[in-house]
Order: C-alpha cells, then sequence, then structure tokens
C-alpha cells in the first residue's frame, strides 16, 4: 500500500444546471458520494493499515451567487437553452468545439448535409446544425444536444469575464489554509484550472496555498477549442505548478469529454478511465465515488 496523508480538506466546484439545488444539499452530495468511495478503499485495505480517512467537504454554491446579483450562468436569465438565439461569437465557438471532434470522414458528411433535415432543435444555426448531425450519428440518442448545452455555457463562463471573476471569488472564499485537495466537475473543472492558472489559489500567499492534488472529472478542457478559450494556444501545454499532483477521470462515454482524457493537452496530467453506466455517465456523484478518485482525495495510491 502506498503513502497515506491525514484527513483531506476538499474543495469542490460544481458544474452546470445546479440552479434548483444549495451549497447544503451540494456538499451533502458530493460528500456521500465520497465516503462511497472512500468505503471502498477500506473494504479492500490491509487490516494492519489505518483506513483511509473520509475527506471533509465544501461546495460553494456559486450559481446561488449569480442568480442574486446579476443572473445565472446555469439557471437565471443568462442560461442559454434550446430556444435562446445564438450569438455570432457563440455560434463560433460551439462549432469549432463540435469540430474539433469529428474524424474527416464526418467533416465530408457534414459539409454535404443538409441543415434543414428534421431531428434537431431549429434554433441552432446551421453551421451547429450540419457538425451537429454528422457528431449525432456516432453518438445519437440525444449526445450532442447535452454537449451544445454545455459548451453553450463554458463559452459564458469564458466571455463573461465580470461573472467569471465573481464565480472564481465565491470560490475562493470557501478555500482555506487547509485546503489540500480542488475537484472540478465538468464546467467547475474548467473553472479550477482557471483559478490555479491564475495564481487565485494554490499560489504563495494565496488561497488554498496548501492545496496539493487537482482532480478533473467529466472536463471539457479535452476540447482544444475550450482550451483556446483559456488562452491555451494549440501545441502549449496546460501546467500546473510542479508540487501540485493533477489527476483526471473520464468516462470515455461521457459526451462533455468528448471522449478523450488530458494526457495529450498536459503531460503531467494522470488520466483515469472509469465506467460511469450508461444512464448518466456524466453525473458528477458517479464520478465522486469511483476508486480513483477516492485514492486522490486520501493520497492513497497503490
Amino acid at each position: 500500500m502506498g503513502e497515506r496523508v491525514e484527513r483531506q480538506h476538499v474543495l469542490g466546484v460544481h458544474g452546470i444546471r445546479q440552479g434548483r439545488t444549495s451549497q447544503r444539499e451540494l456538499t451533502k452530495d458530493w460528500t456521500e458520494a465520497l465516503e462511497r468511495g472512500v468505503g471502498g478503499l477500506r473494504s479492500t485495505a490491509d487490516s494492519q493499515d489505518r483506513p483511509p480517512a473520509v475527506p471533509a467537504v465544501e461546495v460553494p454554491h456559486w450559481t446561488a451567487l449569480l442568480a442574486q446579483k446579476t443572473g445565472s450562468l446555469s439557471g437565471g436569465d443568462l442560461v442559454p437553452t434550446d430556444l435562446t438565439p445564438f450569438t455570432a461569437d457563440e455560434e463560433a465557438f460551439v462549432s469549432q468545439a463540435l469540430d474539433d471532434l469529428l474524424t474527416s470522414e464526418e467533416r465530408a458528411y457534414a459539409a454535404r448535409t443538409d441543415p434543414t433535415t428534421l431531428g434537431l432543435p431549429k434554433l441552432w444555426p446551421a453551421s451547429v446544425t450540419r457538425i451537429a448531425m454528422a457528431y449525432d450519428r456516432r453518438k445519437p440518442g440525444g449526445a450532442v444536444a447535452k454537449l451544445i448545452g454545455a459548451l453553450r455555457e463554458v463559452h459564458l463562463y469564458l466571455t463573461r469575464s465580470d461573472l467569471a471573476a465573481q464565480v472564481r471569488a465565491h470560490v475562493t472564499e470557501a478555500a482555506s489554509e487547509h485546503t489540500s485537495v480542488l475537484i472540478g466537475h465538468s464546467l467547475g473543472s474548467v473553472i479550477a484550472y482557471d483559478l490555479i492558472r491564475r495564481g487565485e489559489i494554490a499560489a504563495p500567499g494565496a488561497a488554498g496555498a496548501a492545496l496539493h492534488t487537482f482532480v478533473t472529472c467529466g472536463s471539457p478542457l479535452a476540447i482544444p477549442t475550450v482550451r483556446r478559450g483559456l488562452a491555451v494556444p494549440d501545441g502549449e501545454a496546460m501546467a500546473l505548478p510542479p508540487h501540485i499532483r493533477w489527476v483526471n477521470v473520464f468516462d470515455p462515454g461521457d459526451v462533455i469529454t468528448g471522449g478523450a482524457g488530458l494526457a495529450a493537452a498536459a503531460p503531467a496530467v494522470l488520466d483515469v478511465h472509469v465506467d460511469n453506466g450508461r444512464i448518466d455517465p456524466h453525473a458528477a456523484t458517479r464520478y465522486l465515488r469511483t476508486v480513483p478518485v477516492a485514492r486522490a482525495v486520501t493520497g492513497t495510491w497503490t
């Protein structure tokens, strides 16, 4: 059995569609999911070893903050839906992000596709619809609509600097000198990486200076267009301070990840595949109860 560390304080950054919950409920749900994962480690621990401790968890509800002040990235007037027309910038962002995921054959199919074909939301621009129809052939059943919804909210975070700054400040307010593990799920992984990249957390003199582990789950950071939105040019590696271990947990069936890990974009990252089942492989609680996340938050490695 590998090295164990003392009880961790875990700071979580939630993703989209959390407008109808609360910080209390989020923290409860994340804690229960992590307890389930850590419980699996306990069941396999050597009887002579001390079992890993269940981490203390806090998940600040940044959606509520924005809903009170200026609208919300996830549940207020600003949130884009299938009924919300695309802006030109949003159309370009979503089209390019989807194109990042296509094969050459799928791009050829998209080029010759009639965007008026029935089956996808009619308020999508033609450029988005063509590419979405090509991707839908590979991942049928509404997966592409879920991906487009997530990309629109990522775009909102990346382009509304005023809202993004409020989100980051709200998250860092929940960090303490004991915060050692940062977990970001979905859009939360983009926010969390942005916090570290900007030195707003885990930097000397900043909140969370004791942070040593960063966990991303169901992250869209694997999509090049999303990284460009964070000012990470193509070919440039995403990097963290050398003392922070980065573990990326993804289900290849999770459409929000583009079905890929982050090792190609961040050579120091540890990519770990998991199987979250077919019903909702992107769900935060499904990721949080996995063994790789349990090992990350308890500092237990084999």
